[in-house]
């Protein structure tokens, strides 16, 4: 694994959960917010600093960042629609969840992406003291009709993904409503859903209202791109403009939340798979890792150290990361499950953790 990412940042239902690797082995480290829940976490390559945001029950959603590897953390802006701004004729916009945290790329320091429910994305430019709404993508033309709620009550922004070669050229997830392209930084936007299929509309080939669940694009070639979606698995080769179908149709890597690439090797990735979205439980009741390594032809089963059998885990759309050969995954029940062998096998280190909603390499 990459010696310069020695911990996990774990976004949990009680708190931000640390596991640091000591003599090989990955270690409980402590916890940060300790019984608050923790959606997302985000770790910013670009200066080290950690990112969380909290889902208050009460208080509703709060971001932190610490630049100090958790030894102190400062609250810093919290994204607001403006004032006036509706999801729908009569039904103001106002911030239910936080999806999505991102950095602006390597030009741009400052810069930090956020996406959002009711399908809101924000830009600060002055690292998180403030805020503002992408107007050009509220303002889209098919937003008022075509998006909407898939597993939440609304519209979110669950994948920001940069381009390495140009910071202003990103992509976004949009649950449901697709995949969305800027070449200018936010100030435009192109619907990139050539390919995909909603096979729950009554136009499965819609133009809009596609829900992929998670989005990734390749280091080290960033025309490939790949997304695990509702409908199945798909794989662009020319930056977003078409995608393939690269489902499994003979096997497991179907339908599922979580997604890993290889950003050396384009042709790998890997999918956890789940029963379709009426259950939403392991398949057969047993716990299994998809990979690929021609770039979908044909995908193979991986189940060593995974519990067969008796298991209702899933693993959330975040939940899932990867740092060269070393993957990592938490489930929806709390099991904590790493691999070393780019997923050929599992070690169990923790049964007891509250929900994974997301984690990530630091």
């Amino acid at each position: 694994m990459n010696a310069s990412k020695n911990k996990i940042l774990i976004a949990t239902a009680k708190g931000l959960v640390v596991y640091e690797i000591n003599s090989g082995r990955w270690t409980y480290n402590g916890t940060h917010f300790l019984g608050q829940p923790a959606s997302m976490v985000f770790h910013d390559d670009r200066n080290g600093a950690w990112w969380v945001s909290l889902a208050h029950r009460h208080w509703g959603q709060k971001m932190h960042r610490s630049m100090d590897e958790g030894r102190t953390w400062t609250e810093v802006a919290t994204p607001q629609y403006p004032e006036g701004s509706e999801i729908s004729p009569g039904k103001p916009a106002t911030l239910k969840y936080i999806w999505s945290i991102t950095g602006g790329g390597m030009k741009h320091s400052e810069k930090i992406w956020v996406g959002t429910e009711p399908g809101g994305l924000f830009l600060s430019e002055d690292n998180g003291e403030s805020f503002n709404l992408i107007q050009a993508l509220w303002e889209h033309p098919t937003r008022p009709e075509f998006w909407f709620g898939g597993g939440r009550d609304n519209a979110g922004i669950h994948s920001i993904v940069v381009d390495p070669a140009d910071d202003d050229h990103v992509y976004i997830g949009v649950s449901c409503a697709g995949v969305f392209e800027t070449s200018d930084a936010g100030k435009s936007w192109e619907m990139r859903n050539d390919g995909l299929r909603a096979d729950y509309l009554p136009n499965p080939l819609s133009k809009a209202g596609h829900d992929p669940h998670a989005i990734k694009i390749c280091q080290s070639e960033p025309d490939i791109i790949w997304q695990q979606n509702h409908c199945g698995i798909f794989r662009s080769l020319d930056a977003g403009k078409t995608w393939l179908d690269v489902t499994d149709k003979n096997g497991l890597a179907k339908y599922g939340f979580a997604l890993a690439i290889d950003d050396r090797d384009s042709n790998r990735a890997w999918v956890i798979p789940a029963v379709s979205d009426q259950m939403r439980v392991a398949v057969d009741q047993s716990l299994c890792i998809c990979r690929t390594d021609d770039g979908g032809k044909t995908w193979r089963e991986y189940r060593r150290g995974l519990p067969q059998g008796n298991c209702f885990d899933i693993v959330l759309r975040h939940a899932f990361n990867k740092c060269d050969d070393t993957l990592v995954f938490g489930t929806n029940t709390g099991n904590l499950f790493i691999s070393n062998d780019a997923g050929e096998s599992w070690e169990n280190i923790n049964n007891y953790l509250p929900t994974v909603f997301a984690l990530c390499f630091a």
